[in-house]
C-alpha cells in the first residue's frame, strides 16, 4: 500500500524568518509538534517557510507558493498550514478559491491537496499598531522590534543603551504613559548596528526593502482583505488565541534593571496601542461559547482591547477556536525559552507563560492536523447516510 506523504509547513509572521544567527523563528514549535503528531502516529515532514519579513501579503503568499513547490507539496497526498501572525494571512490567500498569484494553476492545485489551516494569533481583521508603523517614529520602533524579535544581539544593544545617563531620562515619557520621544528612539536604534555581513544586518535591509505588509495590517487594510478572499471549502480552518493582562500604569524603578525597565516600558507602549480599536472597523464579536472559551483560556474578560501586545484578541479568531491562552506575540512561537538561556525574554509581557501551557498549545495544534481527514471522512460519511 502506497504510504501517505503529509506536509505541514510553518509559515512566519510579521518579523518573518528562518533563522537568523543563531536563533529560529518557530523556536522549539518543530520539536514539540512533532512530537505531538508521533504520539497520534500521524507521519509527517515539517518545513520551514522563510518570506519577506514585512513584505505584501501577496508577495508573501507567493514565496510560500514556491515554497511549497520546492519541498514537493504538488506531490504530496496532504499538505497543512500552520501560520503564525501574518502568515496565516499567507495561508488564507494562497488556498482561496481562483486567486490568481504565478500565472498558472500551482495554487489550485495546492489548495486540492490542503486539509488543514491553522493560523496562530493571526490579524484577521488587523491590527491599531500597523497603522502606528506606518509614521515616521512608528518604523523606528518597527525596526526597534525586529532586532528584539531576531536575536540576542538586539537585546545586548538595548541592555548597553538603557545604561547611557541620557536614556531612561528620554523614556520618562514613556514611563509616564506617553509616547516614546524621537529623540529616545535616535538614541536607541544609534545602539543597534551590525556588520554588513552579519545575517541581522541582511535581514534588516529586507525589512526596509519592502514594508508592503504595514498598511496593509491595518483594520481598513484587512477590511478589504476580508472582502476579496474567502475560505476554500473542505479545509479545516482553526486559530489559536493569545493575550495579556494590561501591563501596570507604573513601573518601580527601584527593582527593576535599567533593561528591564526600559523593555517593559516598550512593550507598554504596544500594548497600549493595539487595545484601541478603529471606531469604523470594528472586530466582529464572537458567539457566547466562542467567548467563554477564549476567556477560560486567557483568564479575563475579552474585550475589543484584550490583545497579545501586537494583535487584538478578537481579531486572532477565524474559523474554530482550538485554543487559547494568556501569552504574548512570540511566547506561542517559543520565544519564552530565551528567559531561561541567559538572555531576556523578547519583550517582558507579565504573562508567565509556562512550558506546560506551549506544549499544550501545540498538542492541540497537532490534534486539528492529525484529526483532519478522519474528521473530513466522517462528515461526508454522516452526508450520504442522509442522501441514502
Amino acid at each position: 500500500m502506497k504510504r501517505t506523504q503529509r506536509i505541514v509547513f510553518l509559515v512566519p509572521g510579521f518579523f518573518g524568518f528562518t533563522a537568523v544567527g543563531d536563533l529560529s523563528y518557530f523556536h522549539d514549535v518543530e520539536r514539540a509538534l512533532g512530537k505531538a503528531l508521533e504520539r497520534r502516529r500521524f507521519e509527517a515532514r515539517l518545513v520551514r517557510c522563510p518570506t519577506q519579513p514585512t513584505g505584501s501579503i501577496p508577495r508573501r503568499a507567493d514565496q510560500l507558493r514556491r515554497q511549497v513547490l520546492r519541498h514537493g507539496g504538488l506531490k504530496a497526498t496532504e499538505l497543512h498550514f500552520v501560520g503564525h501572525s501574518t502568515g496565516g494571512l499567507d495561508q488564507r490567500l494562497l488556498l482561496s478559491p481562483g486567486v490568481s498569484i504565478s500565472g498558472d494553476d500551482s495554487e489550485e492545485q495546492i489548495g486540492r491537496r490542503t486539509r488543514t489551516a491553522v493560523s496562530v494569533v493571526t490579524p484577521h481583521y488587523g491590527t491599531p499598531l500597523a497603522n502606528f508603523f506606518a509614521t515616521a517614529q512608528g518604523h523606528q520602533v518597527l525596526l526597534l522590534l525586529a532586532s528584539l524579535a531576531t536575536t540576542g544581539q538586539g537585546r545586548g544593544a538595548i541592555r548597553l543603551a538603557s545604561r547611557a545617563t541620557s536614556l531612561l531620562s528620554r523614556l520618562g515619557g514613556l514611563l509616564g504613559g506617553e509616547a516614546l520621544t524621537d529623540e529616545a528612539l535616535r538614541r536607541l536604534m544609534k545602539a543597534i548596528r551590525f556588520d554588513k555581513d552579519d545575517p541581522v544586518w541582511r535581514y534588516f535591509e529586507a525589512v526596509a526593502s519592502d514594508q508592503g505588509a504595514v498598511l496593509q495590517l491595518t483594520p481598513e487594510g484587512t477590511n478589504l482583505f476580508a472582502a476579496a478572499v474567502v475560505d476554500r471549502p473542505g479545509v479545516d480552518y482553526a486559530s489559536v488565541v493569545a493575550a495579556t493582562p494590561r501591563p501596570p500604569a507604573r513601573l518601580d524603578r527601584a527593582l527593576l534593571h535599567p533593561q528591564q525597565l526600559a523593555l517593559r516600558g516598550l512593550f507598554r507602549l504596544l500594548h497600549g496601542i493595539t487595545s484601541r480599536p478603529h471606531a469604523r472597523y470594528p472586530y466582529p464579536s464572537p458567539t457566547a461559547a466562542v467567548r467563554r472559551r477564549i476567556e477560560r483560556g486567557i483568564g479575563f474578560e475579552l474585550t475589543p482591547a484584550a490583545n497579545d501586545g501586537i494583535v487584538p484578541a478578537m481579531s486572532q479568531v477565524h474559523g474554530r477556536v482550538v485554543h487559547a491562552v494568556r501569552a504574548d506575540h512570540l511566547d506561542v512561537v517559543g520565544h519564552y525559552t530565551l528567559a531561561a538561556e541567559g538572555s531576556s525574554n523578547w519583550l517582558p509581557s507579565g504573562a508567565a507563560f509556562t512550558p506546560e501551557q506551549f506544549g499544550a498549545l501545540w498538542d492541540d495544534v497537532a490534534a486539528v492536523i492529525a484529526g483532519s481527514g478522519a474528521g473530513r471522512s466522517r462528515r461526508v460519511g454522516r452526508a450520504k447516510r442522509r442522501r441514502g
